[in-house]
């Protein structure tokens, strides 16, 4: 259900949200791998009904689970307290934001490029 919402709601341009559900899902889990576990069905399922190359979008959710680990929090405190910075957390992760997010969107335009080109001789 969640994936024909988001199929009918982002249609042709899911490419461009596709990396920030994978930093989501990172962000809240903690890891690519879960974030991977959580969304890569979902990812799977939006792809399958708007005729995307399924491939190309999962690798998207990848990236974008790789990017959320810039923002994940336990990631951060662990180099936080790897350097010897205390109380700074929340700055460092609101300052990876801006940085993640032209990431995501280069990754996004990147994907988008890719689904119409060559995505479309992929399975």
């Amino acid at each position: 259900a969640m994936a024909t919402a988001m199929s009918g709601i982002f249609q042709g341009s899911w490419p461009l949200v596709d990396a920030f559900v994978g930093a989501l899902g990172s962000f809240m889990a903690g890891s690519n791998t879960v974030s991977n576990m959580l969304f890569s069905l979902f990812q799977f399922s939006v792809a399958d009904q708007l005729g995307f190359s399924t491939i190309l979008i999962v690798s998207l959710q990848n990236i974008g689970g790789a990017m959320g680990n810039m923002i994940c929090v336990h990631n951060v405190i662990a180099a936080c307290a790897t350097v010897g910075l205390v109380g700074v957390e929340g700055l460092l992760i609101r300052r990876n934001l801006l940085p993640m997010a032209i990431v995501g969107g280069i990754v996004g335009i990147i994907g988008l490029i890719l689904v119409y080109t060559v995505g479309q001789g992929m399975i």
